[in-house]
C-alpha cells in the first residue's frame, strides 16, 4: 500500500490529510483479524479520498467497493491508483456526503471512513458519522480524534441509536506537513478506531 498516491494538492477546506499506508494497514487489519467484515461484503469507503481504505477493503475480500468523494481531483487520483492494481475493483462516486439521500441505493454491509477530524468545520466528523449511519446495514468502522471521545459516545448511543459504539484500537496518527501555515514536520495525533453497529430497525 506504499505505493498508492496521496492528494497532489491537498485542499485544507476539506481537511485533505493522506490517510498513510501504516495506519492505513493496522486499521484494515484490525476489523478483518477481530470482526471479519470484508470478505464476500459489500463496503463503501465514506470520504474515500485517493482511495487507500477502499483499495485495502478489496485486497482483503470484499466483493463489491464503492470510494464516494466530494472532490473530483481526489478521485482522479484514486482512479490512477485502482489502475495499479489489476485485481482491485472499486466503484468511484463523486457526492457531498451531505446529500446522500440522492442516493437511495447507495448501500452497504460495512462503511469505513477517515473523517475530517472537524477542525476546519465544526462536527464534519460527526456529519461522516451520521451519513455512514444512512447507509450501512451493519457496522461502520470511523476514525476520530481521542480527546472527542465521550462526544462521540454520546452521539451515536442517543441521536444514532447505535447497537453497540466501541473503541477498538487506539492509534497514533502521522499528521504530515501538508499547508503552508504548518511550522512542524508532522504532528502525532492520538486517534480511536471506532465500530459501530447500525440499529437493524431503520
Amino acid at each position: 500500500m506504499q505505493d498508492i498516491n496521496t492528494f497532489r494538492a491537498p485542499k485544507i477546506e476539506l481537511e485533505q490529510y493522506p490517510t498513510g499506508p501504516e495506519i492505513a494497514s493496522r486499521m484494515l487489519f484490525t476489523i478483518q483479524s477481530v470482526h471479519d467484515e470484508f470478505e464476500g461484503q459489500t463496503v463503501v469507503d465514506l470520504g474515500c479520498g485517493t482511495g487507500m481504505l477502499g483499495i485495502g477493503a478489496a485486497l482483503l475480500g470484499s466483493s463489491h467497493v464503492i470510494g464516494v468523494d466530494i472532490d473530483s481531483d481526489a478521485l482522479e487520483t484514486a482512479q490512477g491508483n485502482l489502475e495499479s492494481f489489476e485485481d482491485v475493483q472499486m466503484e468511484l462516486l463523486q457526492c457531498d456526503i451531505m446529500k446522500l439521500e440522492r442516493q437511495p441505493r447507495l448501500q452497504a454491509d460495512t462503511v469505513i471512513t477517515n473523517p475530517p477530524f472537524g477542525t476546519r468545520r465544526k462536527g464534519a466528523d460527526l456529519d461522516f458519522l451520521r451519513a455512514a449511519f444512512r447507509i450501512s446495514r451493519g457496522a461502520v468502522y470511523s476514525l476520530h480524534k481521542s480527546s472527542t471521545r465521550a462526544h462521540v459516545q454520546r452521539v451515536a448511543e442517543r441521536e444514532l441509536s447505535a447497537a453497540a459504539a466501541e473503541v477498538i484500537a487506539q492509534l497514533r496518527y502521522d499528521l504530515p506537513a501538508s499547508y503552508a501555515f504548518h511550522r512542524e514536520r508532522s504532528k502525532d495525533i492520538e486517534v480511536d478506531l471506532w465500530r459501530f453497529e447500525v440499529p437493524p430497525h431503520r
